[in-house]
């Protein structure tokens, strides 16, 4: 239309066609804001919808782990570090939104959001970004590469969420251009709200994917009765010899809901159920391990199920004494803490008082810690109160021994080692406690090494120094260097003195 020699006439008719096809663009473009807007309205909707099922998902997570740790508490563990990445990262794209239609009067006005220049602006600068944008594909970079870090690059789902926020350059009909340019710059600015609410979207369904893999049947499998399992909760850990045994059997996954249709313990059917389970009472028996079978019986989809009851309880004649035993020996070391057991049949840790002077309770039922002081005995004191009401005490004598003395060692050997003159340059002069009862570190802080024909040289720390080296340089073949004199400290506590070590030789090779 514009090429030649045209009349006035004709000039005017071509004009009037590219104000024509000016309007027809026009009057598409505001149908396509408006196309993006209401988009963008049903992405919000869905993100809303997948945000309550994915908590829904988590919180029943939670539940689980706090019932069953055992088999929740890493999955649950997870997925909240998937949840707590997601939501950091959703909550910097509603922030981005919110800044680039701030200036909207009326944001559901789908028409008026025309503008490229805000986002153009905050985004990028001549060639290159800002510092928004840069920061912008950081975000969006490194939700992939930490959601793909928690669940493993050979997880199933690590190359869709790889591929679905991948930032790499994109090939367009005018060659190859940055993610963010292509995504971002030159659009108007309804099509970038859509665009990021999308992108929100995507870490919705990556969150929804990721439970579903953590999870795979487990929540499923766990309301079957066919997994439950039987637990015997005696009333006390021992029966005296002429006691009734009292206890519960109750499921695992306690419910108090659980209504069984029957209950059959060591051939007799129960009929007492209290808070979901079977209450027992009934002779204790003799002294000696004790069985108790049966087995519970549900309705399931109509048919019954059954699981089966398979336990013991002890039977232990009536205590008078305690019963006192060092775990290590019949004696304690002074300097260390020494593990003891303490405690009195039948009569639980919680009624057991035990004192003695450097006695502690440590972690664990009847577990306790004895750090000697001086002298060479420590009496070990116990009482209990038995069930009737009973006091019963006892008492037990253990000798206190000092830590013996270590052997010198090099490269963890002792007595006579062979090695070449180099080798003992780099070597480490230590202190070893062989078939000590304790695993105890002992540090060397000093020794004294006497080459043959030489001036003994002294040495601080476990390392051979400028002088010894010197002097070992000296050495011939067959010499019997001694390392005597060796320091050392117990590490954890250094108070404490220890002996020096026995000497070490090296016959040099």
């Amino acid at each position: 239309m514009a090429s030649g020699k045209l009349s006035p006439r004709q000039k005017m008719i071509n004009l009037m066609y590219l104000v024509f096809i000016a309007m027809i663009a026009m009057q598409m473009s505001k149908e396509v804001l408006s196309a993006f807007g209401y988009m963008n309205e049903k992405l919000v909707e869905n993100n809303t919808t997948t945000t309550l099922k994915n908590k829904a998902i988590l919180d029943n997570l939670a539940t689980k782990a706090g019932e069953q740790p055992e088999k929740y508490k890493d999955l649950y563990a997870l997925a909240k570090q998937v949840d707590d990445l997601s939501k950091n990262f959703n909550d910097y794209l509603e922030e981005k939104k919110a800044f680039f239609i701030k200036e909207e009067k009326d944001p559901s006005n789908y028409e008026a959001m025309d503008k490229t220049s805000i986002v153009d602006e905050h985004f990028f600068t001549g060639d290159g970004f800002t510092k928004e944008g840069q920061e912008f594909l950081d975000n969006v970079n490194n939700y992939r590469i930490q959601i793909v870090k928690i669940i493993g690059e050979k997880h199933a789902l690590s190359a869709t969420i790889g591929k679905r926020f991948d930032t790499s350059d994109q090939e367009t009909q005018s060659g190859k251009r940055p993610w963010l340019v292509n995504r971002y710059n030159g659009f108007p600015l309804i099509s970038t709200v859509t665009n990021i609410t999308s992108m929100q979207m995507d870490i919705k369904t990556t969150q929804s994917e990721i439970f579903g893999t953590l999870l795979g049947g487990q929540l499923e499998s766990d309301v079957s009765m066919s997994n439950y399992k039987t637990i015997l909760i005696p009333e006390k850990s021992a029966f005296f010899q002429g006691e009734n045994f009292k206890g519960k059997i109750v499921l695992g996954r306690y419910d108090s809901s659980l209504k069984p249709e029957e209950v059959i313990v060591n051939g007799s059917r129960i009929t007492k159920i209290e808070d979901g389970g079977a209450v027992l009472e009934f002779p204790a028996g003799a002294v000696g391990e004790r069985e108790i079978k049966g087995k519970f019986v549900f309705m399931e989809n109509g048919k019954p199920v059954e699981i089966p009851i398979a336990s013991s309880y002890a039977v232990i004649p009536k205590p008078n004494s305690a019963v006192i035993s060092a775990d290590k020996m019949n004696v304690v070391y002074r300097g260390i803490a020494n593990p003891m057991t303490i405690s009195i049949p039948g009569i639980p840790d919680n009624l057991v008082n035990a004192s003695a002077s450097g006695l502690s309770k440590a972690g664990g039922i009847g577990k306790y810690n004895m750090t000697p002081g001086e002298g060479r005995e420590v009496t070990i004191r116990v009482s209990g109160k038995l069930s009737d009401g009973q006091t019963v005490s006892s008492s037990q004598n253990f000798r206190i021994k000092d830590i013996p003395s270590p052997s010198g060692s090099v490269r963890k050997q002792i007595g006579v080692v062979q090695m070449p003159k180099t080798s003992l340059d780099n070597s480490t002069v230590g202190a070893e406690l062989p078939d000590f009862d304790f695993d105890l570190s002992l540090s060397v802080s000093g020794f004294t090494i006497k080459v043959p024909g030489q001036s003994a040289v002294v040495v601080s720390g476990n390392r051979m120094d400028g002088a010894a080296k010197k002097a070992i340089e000296r050495s011939k073949r067959g010499d019997v260097i001694t390392i005597f004199d060796i320091k050392s400290s117990l590490v954890g506590n250094s108070s404490y003195k220890i002996k020096n070590a026995s000497p070490v030789s090296i016959e040099i090779q």
